[in-house]
């Protein structure tokens, strides 16, 4: 790739998490955070096309999201399916607000996706005899067109897959490493990220990776709630970030709760296990105490209807019974059809006292996917100049109110191709910053400058307070019971009171006594988790309808009049939280200024 000359200049935004200066640097084109499937797709790409590439990842190289994908990976690969059936299904699911571009693209770039990721080295279920692989349906899917791997273990395959191809390729990686915040040049352009690893030698502690492109890939933000099925290291840090850089996030306050999460009891916190939709698909039935099958009749599709239908049933028939959980019943399967197709399941259930073979399963819904995120165009772009994002930090558009089942993998997997071939054209002009990132490397780490909030030792920036690590406990607390499945304008405004009180306190603390909470992971991960709330609570509050996963109690119907509309929030210099909303179902461009601006505290 080419290089340019540029002002070495690196600075974070006044908005930072308070952190040490960074201590060493490392350069690269193209930093990708996170290593799921999209980030490690983006990264093998970009490698592939000659780009230096950096995997930055906040645990194991095989310990994101991605591999605890159960269900499979949703695309046209039957006889007899077409894309145009799963646009269909996906529009329908997305409840009014998917983008039908992004969708369309998804659907007819998926298949051949697919195909390159088995050649990749992913090895999907399979007919014994014919060698096709294998297909089930979930909810919303009219049609089987979910390939799975390993029966339960999809997610777990692709990851093995990626993580090998990425080893073999001897692309770096920075694992056990918490990103902070971006790092952008003189033009605003993004110039690669801080972060903090925790390791020994020469990347320990607060670091830099220098680069002209950075490719956010870190997940979801499911630890906002107490329980959910996402991974420890869930916590919004990519949505985080984007926003003190300034990017536009949309759709935040649609957040799915998958409907068959295994009931642990009401004091459960923390990652719950998952009981895949496709258990559901293959003819499991969702039942009351007494054995009733009460999605029959609310949904044409019954069990398999989109999540937010399933995981409102089960929430109605909870409080008509009075019931803390419901049960989901596949005695019918037998042992045999338990051990070879749903392994995992079996596993984790009997894990923990309950046997699917002999007994039904209780379940309940629980914090999931995040279909808003950082918003992107069709190749993945930001509002902000280098900045891209993809997977579940993004914001596609494809999946509207209600991301459909499976088509989570497959938007990571063919977005992070097209980032991959905007970064490697030059599109973007990354080569060239890369460059000038080069340059501030080799003079070691750029430090902000005084209107960068440096603090007067030349260390931690004097910006906003870090939270307590104990503050974590209080937002999930917060957000489970004022912003969860069942919300109100009653239970947001209670919600943004205490969250802002949370921050009130810390801030008062910080004028008081010239202290904060020490910098740290588990600060910095609360930090992060309290702005995300926020946003989601404020997005949430604006729109006065109930649609996709936003149900709302006090407004309990769909307005596509008012509300077929996104809310698009930014993050402003003072802290306040910028609301908009578009003015139809459509996105504008990214680079496109807005009006209707409401700030909200």
């Amino acid at each position: 790739m080419t290089r340019a000359t540029g002002r070495p200049d690196a600075v974070a935004p006044a908005t930072a998490l308070r952190a040490a200066a960074p201590g060493w640097a490392i350069e690269a084109d193209v930093v990708v955070v996170g290593s799921g499937v999209a980030g490690l797709t983006v990264a093998l790409r970009c490698a592939a096309a000659g780009a230096r590439v950096t995997v930055v990842t906040k645990a194991r190289l095989d310990d994101g999201s991605t591999r605890w994908a159960q269900g499979g990976i949703a695309a046209a690969l039957g006889e007899g399916d077409t894309p145009e059936q799963h646009l269909d299904d996906t529009l329908v699911a997305g409840a009014g607000l998917c983008d039908e571009r992004a969708v369309r693209t998804l659907v007819t770039e998926g298949p051949d996706a697919v195909r390159r990721l088995i050649a990749t080295g992913a090895r999907f279920d399979a007919d014994d005899d014919t060698g096709e692989i294998l297909l089930t349906r979930e909810g919303g899917h009219h049609r089987r067109r979910i390939a799975h791997a390993g029966g339960d273990a999809t997610g777990a395959e692709i990851s093995r897959a990626l993580v090998e191809a990425v080893r073999a390729a001897g692309i770096d990686t920075v694992e056990n490493a918490l990103v902070l915040d971006l790092l952008r040049d003189d033009s605003g352009r993004a110039a690669g990220v801080t972060l903090h690893v925790m390791g020994e030698g020469r990347r320990d502690g607060v670091g830099a990776v220098r680069a002209g492109a950075v490719v956010l890939a870190t997940g979801g933000m499911g630890q906002i709630f107490s329980a959910t099925t996402n991974p420890a290291v869930s916590t919004g840090d990519g949505v985080a970030l984007a926003l003190r850089a300034g990017a536009e996030v949309s759709d935040l306050e649609f957040v799915q709760f998958h409907p068959t999460v295994l009931w642990l009891g009401p004091e459960a916190e923390g990652q719950q296990p998952l009981v895949s939709e496709a258990v559901r698909g293959e003819g499991a039935h969702l039942v009351d105490a007494d054995g009733v099958r009460f999605m029959q009749g609310q949904h044409e599709l019954a069990e398999l209807a989109p999540r937010d239908i399933v995981a409102k049933g089960i929430m109605r028939r909870m409080r008509e019974r009075g019931a803390e959980h419901m049960y989901l019943d596949a005695r019918h399967f037998g042992a045999r059809m338990w051990e070879r197709r749903f392994p995992t399941i079996l596993a984790a259930c009997r894990a923990h006292g309950i046997d699917p073979v002999t007994e039904p399963i209780p379940v309940a819904p629980a914090a999931h996917y995040a279909s808003g995120g950082v918003r992107t165009d069709l190749h993945g772009r930001t509002t902000v100049p280098g900045l891209y994002a993809c997977g579940e930090v993004a914001c596609t558009g494809v999946h509207g109110a209600n991301r459909l089942a499976s088509n989570s993998l497959l938007e990571g997997l063919v977005f992070a191709e097209r980032i991959a071939e905007d970064i490697t054209a030059g599109a973007a002009g990354a080569a060239g910053a890369a460059g000038a990132a080069g340059a501030a490397g080799a003079e070691g780490p750029a430090r902000p400058g005084p209107d960068e909030g440096i603090g007067p030792d030349g260390g931690a920036p004097a910006g906003p307070p870090l939270l307590a690590s104990e503050a974590r406990y209080e937002i999930q607390h917060i957000m489970t019971h004022g912003a969860g499945v069942l919300r109100s304008a009653e239970s947001l405004a209670r919600a943004a009171d205490q969250l802002e009180r949370v921050h009130d306190d810390a801030a008062a603390q910080l004028r008081r006594d010239g202290k904060t909470a020490e910098p740290g992971v588990e600060t910095w991960e609360a930090t992060n988790l309290h702005l995300v709330a926020r946003v989601l609570v404020a997005a949430a509050l604006r729109r006065e309808e109930t649609r996709g996963c936003h149900w709302r109690e006090d407004r309990p119907a769909r307005d596509d009049t008012a509300w077929r509309r996104h809310l698009l929030v930014t993050l402003r210099p003072d802290g306040a939280l910028d609301v908009r909303a578009t003015d139809s179902e459509a996105f504008p461009p990214p680079t496109t200024p807005r009006a209707e601006t409401e700030s909200r505290p």
